[in-house]
């Protein structure tokens, strides 16, 4: 197993959000079948952990979830819409080293529409307003930037920048996670153009991680154009997924579940050195859904790290960026 390890943890299929990009809520797992503290007590030690859903906050013993993984994981990001606010501010309170990321899809309305939440802008705003007013530092915005709001994108990412908080960004999937295969972006210069008004602020900046953040976008531009991905994946070897039934995955971005053994009836150990799993590895080599989500591309960056910091060192260095341009330059 890799001294470095990347968990995402599904503890719950339960959503209280009805999302166009994501259709879990209609197929939500039932509490009695959801994985259980003992099983997630089986959990190696990682790297990162990430604690999402559906909604997680649904689970009434997310805090229980989370002390259990605190031993185990350097650091703890939620992924939550932020609409069950006390619950959140409660939690945090106990523990305010950890962090969290309210998707919120753009301005108001644009928010409320994707989501299917009424006045749900506002409730996960006032959510991200009090965890900041609690203390609590690791504390921003998730996008899932789309063709219904990539209008916002920048006004949502300056708001988040004037806040201090992070912004973390995304694109329509389909998957078995998101029990989508119609998500489609139609008018992709558009959304790719939103992109790169990003990547040239981020690559502004003077902060190194919002550097990198401009490589995380730029990849996304190069999904929607329907590229080959810029890194290799290597999921099911540096990062997995846990979902709500206990199968550990490699990743949440293929067509169909592939499971490389069940934590509530095996050990991590037996499932990690299994066939099965050696099996999945081998079809994750072979994938060519060239899918990029911050739960594989992260782990992907960190070890192929001279190729982000090549890109940020050429971008700084000609103070210019247009993904049209290194297409061109590709091809030649």
């Amino acid at each position: 197993m890799k001294d470095t390890l990347y968990g995402s943890i599904i503890v719950t299929y339960r959503c209280n959000a009805k999302c166009t990009m994501c259709d879990c809520f209609n197929d939500p797992t039932r509490p009695e079948e959801e994985i259980s503290l003992k099983t997630i007590e089986k959990l190696p030690n990682l790297t990162f952990a990430n604690i999402t859903g559906g909604e997680p906050f649904i689970r009434k013993d997310i805090e229980e979830i989370v002390s259990i993984i605190k031993e185990k994981a350097e650091r703890i990001v939620i992924s939550s819409n932020g609409y069950f606010s006390e619950r959140i501010i409660s939690l945090f309170k106990k523990h305010p080293d950890i962090g969290i990321r309210i998707s919120i899809e753009g301005l108001p309305k644009s928010n409320d529409t994707i989501r299917g939440i009424k006045d749900g802008f506002d409730r996960g705003l006032r959510t991200l307003l009090r965890l900041v007013d609690a203390g609590i530092k690791d504390v921003g915005f998730g996008m899932t930037v789309q063709e219904g709001n990539a209008q916002d994108l920048i006004d949502l990412y300056n708001l988040s920048d004037h806040m201090g908080m992070e912004f973390a960004t995304a694109t329509l999937h389909n998957s078995f996670y998101f029990r989508k295969t119609d998500n489609v972006i139609n008018n992709k210069e558009d959304v790719a153009m939103a992109f790169e008004d990003l990547v040239k602020k981020l690559l502004k900046s003077k902060s190194p991680k919002k550097w990198f953040r401009a490589y995380f976008n730029h990849g996304l531009i190069n999904y929607i154009y329907g590229n080959p991905r810029l890194l290799p994946c290597d999921m099911a070897r540096n990062g997995f997924f846990l979902d709500p039934f206990g199968d550990i995955l490699p990743c949440n971005g293929m067509e169909q579940k592939m499971s490389m053994g069940n934590l509530n009836t095996h050990t991590w150990e037996e499932i990690w050195n299994s066939e099965q799993a050696r099996s999945v590895r081998a079809s994750v080599k072979k994938c060519t859904r060239n899918c990029w989500m911050i739960g594989s591309v992260a782990p992907a960056m960190r070890e192929n790290i001279t190729v982000p910091l090549k890109w940020i060192a050429a971008h700084k260095l000609k103070g210019h960026y247009c993904y049209k341009d290194e297409i061109r330059g590709a091809d030649k």
